[in-house]
């Protein structure tokens, strides 16, 4: 799994979160739970599905192969920002993309030896 990468865009996520700019963070946790899911999917016998980042998003909430908690992390953070009065919506994209990463496959801890 590519760690670097997802890690990477996690943090862009975060720091744009920290600077106020909710679409740039809502975009990079985006991309580092599709990173995560071609990853996932790369080790299963035949993928599942293909698409982008948003498409992924969408699969894994309709899928009711993962858990509740995962599929509702997927729906608030696919939401589009126009939708965030109406529809279930993230204020945390960071923690709702590590829920996710963490389902696919498990990052090891910052703090493992």
């Amino acid at each position: 799994m590519p760690i670097a990468p997802i890690e990477q865009e996690l943090a862009a996520a975060e720091a744009a979160r920290q600077g106020n700019n909710d679409g740039k963070a809502r975009v990079c946790a985006r991309r580092a739970v599709a990173l995560a899911t071609e990853a996932w999917l790369a080790r299963l016998p035949r993928p599942r599905w293909h698409g982008d980042a948003m498409a992924h998003l969408r699969e894994i909430q309709q899928d009711e192969s993962f858990p509740l908690p995962i599929r509702q992390a997927a729906e608030r953070l696919s939401t589009p920002v126009t939708r965030r009065q109406t529809a279930p919506f993230t204020a945390d994209p960071v923690a709702d993309a590590r829920c996710i990463i963490a389902h696919l496959n498990p990052l090891p801890s910052k703090t493992t030896p």
